[in-house]
């Protein structure tokens, strides 16, 4: 997921709505099995093609269709995944059951990877061997961790709020996004324990497949989930940069769809904003002199769309403007 989307999101707090009926039609699912990312032989030798095949098209299809039963005609129909998960102690079991299901395969399918010693980006690593020392100390702990699960469950390295790595597990489909879980977090790698993920080619030597498991991790994958979380915290640490998107982005986004007419109406509230932005206490993440330029370029490019749109200037100059300001906002979040 792209930064500017997942700014736009908080912004614009869309949540997705269905159609409440009593049948539920294709139309009206919320929740629908992603495909994978590659082949089902894919990960061979270490995770056999028939039990990928059963494991997503079968055991997490299950998950999706049930999900979508519970929460039909309910008001968890109109919440994000994340944000059912998050308060999900007011739901029932069959809903704590399957959302967790659904969330967690979506998220397993995505760590894995056929292609061949992948390493973590420079940023998790660092943050790897500052918690635990190294890589394989920290596969040591996971695998630890997998194993100590009494009954089907999941391992996981996570991220807190303060930026920090920790390893968990937890049973059956819980992770640790839930309000019922002992430490929170936000997941970056699952591994799925359920005997369902192994049983055909490891019977019940989960240790053997655990080993295995490393030969296919996504780890470019697993950085980008750490490096847009702690963008994220970095983003909301800094409130005037908050605030200057909550205006800027849903107004960039309409001018994308040729809908100049909101710009033009609110050009006034970015000279407000980025005006404020200036005035603001940078953060220690952002305090560096290319930022304090970019902020300095954001509030004489708010200034001069304003006085274009003031000026009743053509939609081709008024849009070059907009790119400009676009592009020196990218500086600043990126």
């Amino acid at each position: 997921m792209k930064v500017i989307s997942r700014l736009s999101a908080w912004v614009t707090a869309i949540a997705i709505c269905f159609v409440q009926q009593l049948t539920i039609t294709a139309q009206s699912l919320p929740y629908t099995l992603p495909a994978l990312p590659y082949e089902y032989a894919a990960l061979e030798p270490f995770i056999d093609a028939q039990t990928m095949e059963i494991h997503h098209s079968k055991h997490h299809q299950a998950y999706v269709n049930n999900l979508n039963k519970a929460i039909a005609g309910t008001t968890a129909a109109n919440l994000p995944l994340e944000a059912l998960l998050q308060q999900i102690s007011y739901y029932p079991d069959a809903v704590r059951n399957n959302a967790g299901g659904h969330y967690n395969h979506s998220l397993f399918w995505q760590i894995l990877t056929p292609e061949k010693n992948t390493t973590p980006t420079k940023s998790l690593e660092d943050a790897i061997n500052k918690q635990f020392g190294s890589i394989d100390s920290l596969k040591i702990l996971l695998n630890k961790a997998a194993v100590s699960q009494f009954g089907s469950g999941w391992a996981w390295l996570c991220v807190d709020t303060k930026n920090n790595l920790f390893v968990s597990a937890t049973a059956n489909q819980d992770n640790p996004l839930m309000d019922i879980v002992e430490k929170k977090g936000t997941p970056l790698l699952g591994i799925d324990v359920w005997e369902h993920a192994y049983y055909l080619k490891y019977q019940n030597k989960r240790g053997d497949y655990l080993s295995a498991i490393w030969n296919v991790i996504n780890w470019p994958e697993v950085s980008k989930r750490y490096d847009e979380y702690v963008m994220s915290n970095q983003f909301v640490e800094w409130q005037a940069l908050h605030e200057f998107s909550s205006v800027f982005t849903p107004l960039f986004q309409q001018s994308e769809q040729n809908n100049l007419a909101p710009i033009k109406a609110k050009s006034h509230n970015l000279v407000e904003k980025s005006s404020d932005l200036a005035k603001s206490v940078i953060p220690n993440p952002y305090k560096t002199q290319k930022i304090k330029l970019a902020v300095k370029k954001l509030v004489a490019e708010s200034k001069k769309l304003h006085q274009l749109i003031e000026k009743k200037e053509d939609d081709q100059t008024i849009k070059k403007a907009l790119n400009s300001l676009q592009a020196t906002f990218k500086t600043i979040i990126n």
